[in-house]
């Protein structure tokens, strides 16, 4: 009788300690994570893309407001010319971009995050208060940085995705991603 007991109470503690991690999850504000979750559930439930493709629009999603946050600021704050152009270019080329992979994404049935990031955001929030050439140094490490992480993920998804439209939108992305690597490296020498 009390192995019995023991046992529910094992029993309801495991589903209440399951239940308590799961609300965590759908109660996050951190909205890539609530983006890879509803991905997840998605995907078990067989009516989502496989996890390497979830895992790619919501990275690049999440990258491409990254750029777009930080070029919106540049814009404002950049003190350099070069830095104001890029900034315009990431502006015009990821708005495009970004726009193509939501469509994608609806068509998909994968969730994007709908807001940066937390570790994004952190680092949106550090930009902001930053001014002149020091604003322009951190920018220009963050894109190059940014840019490195880009490439490798589009190269990646095009050559190794399995999903034909999310490859081709990777394929299709990647060197306007290699063009700005190439400039933001070359502001990056110019700079030191």
């Amino acid at each position: 009788m009390m192995k019995k007991i023991s046992l529910y109470l094992m029993l309801a503690l495991s589903a209440w300690t399951f239940q308590a991690c799961n609300e965590n999850k759908r109660n996050s504000d951190d909205s890539v994570e609530n983006a890879n979750d509803a991905n997840d559930l998605k995907e078990q439930a067989g009516t989502g893309e496989k996890d390497d493709e979830n895992d790619f629009a919501v990275k690049a999603a999440n990258g491409g407001m990254f750029e777009m946050e930080l070029a919106k600021i540049a814009q404002e704050k950049a003190t350099s010319k070069d830095v104001k152009e890029f900034a315009a270019m990431m502006m015009k080329d990821h708005m495009a971009a970004n726009e193509e992979l939501k469509a994608l994404a609806a068509k998909k049935n994968i969730t994007l995050p709908t807001t940066l990031g937390k570790d994004e955001q952190e680092d949106v929030d550090e930009m902001a208060k930053l001014t002149g050439a020091e604003f322009d140094k951190k920018y220009v490490d963050a894109m190059v940085k940014d840019h490195e992480e880009d490439v490798k993920l589009f190269q990646e998804a095009s050559i190794a995705g399995e999903d034909p439209d999310l490859k081709q939108f990777a394929g299709k992305t990647l060197p306007t991603l290699q063009k700005h690597l190439e400039r933001i490296t070359t502001i990056d020498k110019n700079m030191q």
